[in-house]
């Protein structure tokens, strides 16, 4: 019975060449945080996935911190796969008690041994109409388990830090827990694993409230198995008992550790009201089911993803679809409501990172492609055909998917937000503060590399966008003592206008703004003349160019290297020479490129400076850094013809 192991091992080998090995962008830098120092995570606050990687953290790996997170994630992936492969194992072996009858009967009390009798007809009625060699079934169990390791999103949550890694992998464990008691309770009248059923659903609602999305499924199986009645639902409130305090024992940790004031306190979720605003992903809640066109939207996402998930294997789920609904109908019903729920579900939320949110999707298609599997070898058995050329076909299936695939997932030489984010780090004044909202590039990444590589921390990163929740000032003054104390009778005007907003009661937004855009003012003539102000240069696009946010009187900026630097007066402030590197992956994505873009757009804005200052030598010392890291940056015609024209007349 080692054989889902020995598939969940291999597996894990072939993710190793394209683990990620430093922080990639959007969550990864924190939710490795809240790992490492056992923090509070983004909302829903992820209390097991913490726990789980603080102590992964403390086995003796070789290997950055980052670097053993990220292969926990490959880890838990990997598990979710083995997990499957038993699923479909089971499901094969016990066919017989998926196939319905023409005519069903809903058990109830008074016709129980009728249905027993009809149970048994139908029993006789499946081995009839699908036998499944032992060869088979094993075949088609570690095949579909290896199509979905390799659908693209599957293999993505393997590669770095993150809430979906685990989210699978308990997946992988309630679809075997609930198909065992379902064919547990039909075959032999054990009803005892859908207690069990109930402790792995607490497991998976204490990491992702998206497990929710298996309970129209289970409710099928569950009803199927016992019938509407007194005794069926009796035996729910029982399940009910176990699940509730378990799931708030789980979460218990958010207010217990948010108690004791963590570097990184998402949320600060102390109180009833605000662990009910963070485990129920409040402040999201506006995009769910928010308009007919973002579901349209995400439906077509979904539909032209499709075929970059599964590749040739879609072929396989097709058939599996088509020949359980033929001769499976209780497992094509199940399998159905599984696709069919998480699809609507998902496509109602209007994220642009939707595609994780359809991996119980991808889940149902690699079950119905195990079908699928089922299917070639008996077309071929009919054809006297040997079982060898079937294998063949199956891993020329493979094969073909893998290879496409590998490629669109790996992440093995990709360092570009490290460096990125490390050059920031390093080029910044002693105990200045950055004020930004570079979130998926920079923001997150840094409470890695200050909170957990121990990297500037006298450094103050305080994120725009956070800065307008009030749990923000707490996690700040815990962080750097003094920095918003000052500023306090505004905050203070702040939080207070800012609770009925939190709480969904009606408020002022003007009052609100005019208060969000003095603290932010006042953030910088405090703390001026005690440490350097780096403005981010999207805070300068988006907000300041549109009178948003606005220096205090007398103050300009100055561009430095990656950020502005607020200066006091005109005169002439000098930077260092742009020494930074940073590595770009041969194959870039979007955030790459718009890394690309913040560094040369502030390398193109720091010439013009220094002609404005007439140091035309020091202009050509960043177009020549642009030049050469950045080719196909656009450098202003303006620019580089008086640039061009300098050096002519040196030379001549």
């Amino acid at each position: 019975m080692l054989f889902g192991l020995i598939a969940g091992i291999i597996i894990l080998v072939v993710y190793q060449f394209t683990l990620a090995p430093s922080v990639l962008q959007i969550d990864t830098g924190e939710l490795a945080t809240v790992q490492a120092i056992l923090g509070i995570a983004h909302p829903t606050g992820y209390p097991l996935f913490s726990i789980f990687g603080y102590l992964w953290t403390l086995l003796p790996i070789n290997g950055t911190t980052i670097y053993k997170l990220n292969l926990l994630a490959a880890v838990w992936c990997a598990g979710g796969i083995v997990f499957f492969v038993y699923t479909i194992k089971l499901i094969l072996s016990n066919i017989d008690v998926f196939v319905s009858s023409k005519k069903e009967n809903k058990p109830t009390v008074s016709n129980k041994k009728k249905k027993d009798k009809n149970q048994k007809t139908e029993i006789e009625s499946a081995k009839i109409t699908i036998n499944i060699s032992e060869f088979v079934i094993y075949f088609s169990a570690i095949f579909s388990g290896i199509i979905l390791a390799f659908s693209k999103t599957y293999w993505m949550q393997s590669t770095s830090v993150e809430v979906y890694s685990l989210h699978i992998f308990f997946l992988g464990m309630i679809l075997l827990v609930l198909t065992t008691a379902f064919i547990y309770s039909v075959k032999y009248s054990d009803h005892k694993y859908w207690f069990l059923l109930a402790i792995a659903l607490a497991f998976g609602f204490a990491n992702h409230m998206t497990t929710l999305l298996v309970l129209p499924a289970t409710a099928y199986l569950y009803f199927l198995a016992f019938g509407f009645n007194k005794s069926s639902i009796l035996r729910i409130v029982k399940m009910l008992l176990i699940f509730f305090p378990l799931l708030i024992l789980f979460y218990s940790y958010l207010p217990l550790r948010a108690a004791q004031n963590p570097l990184l306190n998402w949320g600060n979720p102390i109180d009833m009201e605000r662990i009910l605003r963070h485990i129920s992903g409040k402040q999201y809640q506006v995009w769910l089911f928010s308009s007919f066109d973002s579901a349209k939207k995400q439906l077509l996402f979904f539909l032209n993803n499709l075929p970059g998930e599964l590749t040739i294997n879609l072929i396989l789920s097709f058939i599996g679809i088509v020949f359980s609904f033929l001769k499976a109908r209780r497992f094509f019903v199940f399998t159905f409501v599984l696709l069919l729920s998480t699809v609507l579900y998902s496509i109602n939320y209007d994220i642009v990172d939707i595609d994780t949110y359809f991996i119980l999707a991808y889940f149902a298609l690699a079950m119905f492609a195990a079908l699928g599997i089922v299917l070639v070898f008996d077309w071929l058995r009919l054809k006297h055909l040997d079982n060898k050329l079937a294998a063949i076909l199956l891993f020329v299936f493979v094969g073909v998917h893998t290879g496409l695939t590998f490629n669109k997932v790996n992440q093995s030489d990709i360092y570009v937000f490290e460096d990125y984010t490390k050059e920031i780090l390093a080029s910044s004044d002693n105990k200045a503060i950055i004020f930004s909202y570079q979130w998926d590039y920079f923001l997150s990444a840094s409470y890695y590399f200050q909170y957990v590589e121990n990297l500037r921390k006298d450094l103050v990163i305080i994120d725009k966008e956070l800065l307008r929740r009030s749990w923000y000032y707490n996690q700040l003054e815990n962080s750097h003592p003094g920095i918003i104390s000052s500023l306090e009778p505004t905050v203070n005007q702040f939080l207070q206008a800012l609770k009925p907003f939190e709480r969904s009661e009606e408020f002022n937004p003007q009052l609100l703004e005019n208060l969000f855009q003095k603290i932010m003012t006042d953030l910088v003539a405090v703390n001026y003349d005690k440490r350097t102000f780096y403005i981010a240069p999207e805070v300068f696009e988006n907000e300041m160019q549109k009178g948003q946010f606005v220096l205090p009187e007398g103050y300009t900026l100055v561009p430095d290297i990656f950020f502005f630097k607020v200066n006091k007066g005109n005169e002439y402030l000098p930077a260092n020479d742009p020494e930074f590197s940073i590595r770009f992956p041969k194959k870039r994505n979007y955030y790459h490129n718009t890394i690309e873009k913040l560094v040369g757009g502030m390398l193109v804005r720091r010439a013009l400076y220094e002609m404005q200052f007439n140091k035309v030598e020091r202009a050509k010392v960043y177009i020549k850094k642009l030049k050469k890291d950045f080719p196909d940056y656009p450098i202003p015609q303006g620019l580089s013809e008086v640039i061009n024209r300098s050096t002519a007349n040196k030379i001549d």
